[in-house]
């Protein structure tokens, strides 16, 4: 690890969704203000995906990308700089601006105070930070997960657009009460993983929470150069609202029909009635198609990440 050269030639670019209202403007200008107390700044507005890239592209070999927004956004660069074959060409900063601001918990980064968090940036570390890679080829940056999160998410999505954080818990209770779990198998590095009954959830990453603060991955690290794994088997009614209730302090990992697992890949292969059409995943907060066999792999230090000097 190292500490950034605040005062580099090259300026720090700031990267925004072009769509931000009138109230996140303002937290733009407060947030570049404080960033040019010591540093250039130049403020990318981008509006897709091709404008993203764009962006990233034209940024200088070593520089520093701040991403201003949430769990969403920072998925975006980093997705962004993997497609460009960037991840270690630049540092990355985040000032959360968002719904969950997951991974940002897991940094200790206060997403309450962004123009502090910026001034933070300012005196922070840089640090190889892993990454998830799944089979598909796309990355994750904070978590994945299929099963009960999976059909969480899909019932929280009309709920969030409405009430946004709230809109979690509806996905999460309405989910818990339906879920039944599906029959498949675990493996992590290749080692098969004794079946207990029916999956409830399978989740895998380096970040420690989801849904806006809920700790599925209570023990994670992004730079330990280890993967994160969460089995459980709780599929009955009574347990299920037992891992539920857990999952709120992150306790869930101590129950008998819940496991937490380390290793560098993971693989979940469906099987029983849902081998038929397979079953979706939720990769950072974003539904991923069904299929049969969800797969990941770590990348060890595979990106630059600022930090605070205390995570």
């Amino acid at each position: 690890m190292s500490k950034p050269d605040q005062r580099s030639s090259s300026a720090w670019t700031v990267v925004v969704n072009a769509s931000a209202g009138s109230s996140e403007d303002d937290v733009v200008d407060r947030v570049v203000g404080a960033l040019r107390e010591e540093v250039e700044v130049e403020v990318a507005r981008t509006a897709d995906l091709d404008d993203l890239t764009s962006a990233l592209e034209a940024v200088p070999s070593g520089a520093t990308v701040v991403v201003l927004g949430g769990d969403g956004s920072l998925h975006a660069v980093v997705a962004a700089l993997d497609h460009v074959d960037r991840l270690r060409d630049v540092v990355v900063g985040l000032v959360p601006l968002g719904t969950g601001n997951d991974f940002a918990r897991t940094l200790g980064v206060d997403p309450t105070d962004p123009v502090a968090t910026a001034r933070d940036l300012l005196g922070a570390q840089e640090r190889d930070t892993d990454l998830v890679r799944a089979g598909d080829g796309s990355i994750v940056v904070n978590a994945a997960h299929v099963g009960v999160g999976a059909d969480a998410a899909i019932a929280a999505k009309p709920w969030k657009e409405r009430f946004g954080i709230v809109g979690y818990a509806v996905g999460a209770i309405s989910s818990g009460f339906s879920a039944e779990g599906f029959r498949g198998e675990v493996h992590v590095d290749g080692e098969a993983v004794p079946v207990r009954g029916r999956l409830l959830q399978v989740a895998v990453g380096n970040g420690r929470f989801i849904g806006g603060g809920t700790p599925l991955l209570p023990n994670a690290d992004p730079f330990d150069g280890q993967l994160d794994v969460v089995v459980s088997w709780a599929d009955k009614p009574l347990r299920r609202l037992k891992y539920a209730w857990k999952l709120r302090s992150g306790r869930h990992v101590e129950g008998d029909d819940t496991e937490p697992l380390r290793g560098t890949s993971l693989s979940v292969l469906v099987r029983g009635s849902a081998l038929r059409e397979g079953i979706p995943g939720n990769s950072d907060g974003e539904l991923t198609d069904p299929a049969t066999t969800h797969t990941w792999t770590l990348e060890p230090g595979a990106w630059r990440l600022l930090v605070p000097t205390d995570t």
